[in-house]
């Protein structure tokens, strides 16, 4: 695995120091219904005990993701090549300093410049480090798997790191509390994030370089993992405001106007991602209705229109149902591909671990499935 330094690597570009492994992994397989709209899943993450939230550079040529190798208990940033044509494994870059933990990496829309979330300055950062290694020892002696937890650390902060010339990573915000979740606008002059500066998740946006930080929600509860709209006129997040860990997906308007929820009920429902040429939102959720009952997270899809009026929307169409989890979807840049984070190996005869998986959309059939979705429901201003 290659190690990226932003203030010391050797000129040339990063793309020169990988080490591209040619590795065709296996195609996993999907059900009927999941064939009928992407093409089989091929993993293109190795090495890293686990991995996730991938992005697409602008032009396509490499992704960026978070990753948690075998020797550090944190999630650090990576990026790696990718070939559109032909997705495999290829040795991925770190591209975050190594230490502290780190989320929501985002290339900038110049695909020069990578956004990240990084608690590396946390003063008791070795402190924090020895108790999460303790924690990971014990877990492996009793065999305990633990619930998914995500860590609001205060130290967190985002940064930029310069991918084509060295230089230190430029530090965009510094405002006491947890800054994360973050992506920069379509024109890349906005920056888009989530802070608990005032006391609870909100979201708030920024000029490109931190400065005239704006709150665009005030409500009480999580709002969080915010994305503009391909025009830059809506914004695409989670929340919790009705009911504590319940998540359900909202749009605003870009000046925090016009909030519409799109999802509603006894579910958890995150991670909504726009199509840059459809009228698509594609989101994970799953059903919390019966505590009998284990959740099992998949990717639904809505196709919307915008109006005068607000933001209208048709019924959800799911995309998978795998018996592991589907999440965190997004669409290449030319809304061919999709990519998300899946426990897919069991099939293979591994351990199941979170890892990247890509496919390519059957778009006609998504479009035709939406079709008969809408045909049987009437259409909802309010969301679903």
């Amino acid at each position: 695995m290659s190690i990226y330094h932003p203030a010391s690597r050797s000129s040339g570009g990063l793309i020169a120091c990988l080490l591209v492994v040619a590795i065709s992994p296996p195609a996993a397989p999907g059900s009927e219904g999941e064939q009928r709209f992407f093409s089989p899943p091929v993993r293109v993450t190795d090495g890293l005990t686990k991995a996730g939230e991938g992005y697409f550079s602008p032009d396509m040529t490499r992704i960026c993701y978070q990753g948690v190798s075998t020797d550090y208990p944190f999630y650090q940033i990576y990026i790696q090549p990718f070939d559109a044509a032909a997705p495999r494994i290829v040795e991925p870059t770190r591209v975050s300093t190594g230490r502290g933990r780190t989320t929501c990496a985002w290339f900038a829309p110049d695909g020069q410049r990578l956004l990240f979330a990084s608690s590396h300055l946390d003063p008791q950062l070795s402190e924090t480090e020895r108790t999460a290694i303790k924690q990971a020892e014990e877990d492996a002696r009793t065999g305990r798997r633990r619930r998914y937890q995500w860590d609001f650390d205060p130290h967190m902060d985002l940064f930029v790191a310069d991918l084509e010339r060295p230089a230190p990573l430029a530090q965009l915000t510094k405002t006491p509390g947890y800054d994360a979740e973050c992506s920069f606008s379509p024109d890349g002059k906005q920056l888009l994030f989530v802070s608990d500066r005032d006391g609870d998740p909100d979201i708030y946006v920024a000029e490109a370089d931190g400065r005239n930080v704006r709150q665009l929600t005030d409500q009480p509860g999580y709002d969080g993992g915010p994305f503009f709209s391909p025009n830059g006129d809506w914004i695409a997040y989670r929340t919790d405001r009705l009911a504590e860990h319940q998540l359900q997906i909202h749009v605003m308007r870009a000046d925090g106007s016009g909030d519409t929820p799109i999802t509603a009920g006894a579910g958890v429902h995150w991670a909504p991602y726009w199509h840059p040429t459809r009228p698509w939102l594609i989101w994970t959720g799953a059903d919390h209705s019966d505590p009998t009952k284990r959740p099992n997270y998949d990717l639904w899809l809505i196709r919307y229109e915008t109006d005068e009026n607000g933001f209208h929307t048709s019924e959800p169409l799911r995309l998978t149902d795998h018996p592991g989890a589907d999440v965190l979807p997004v669409f290449s840049p030319d809304g061919s591909l999709l990519m998300w984070t899946a426990s897919r190996d069991e099939e293979a005869g591994r351990r199941p671990s979170s890892q990247l998986y890509v496919s390519r959309l059957k778009l006609e059939a998504i479009d035709a499935a939406l079709a008969a979705v809408e045909s049987q429901q009437p259409r909802s201003e309010e969301g679903q």
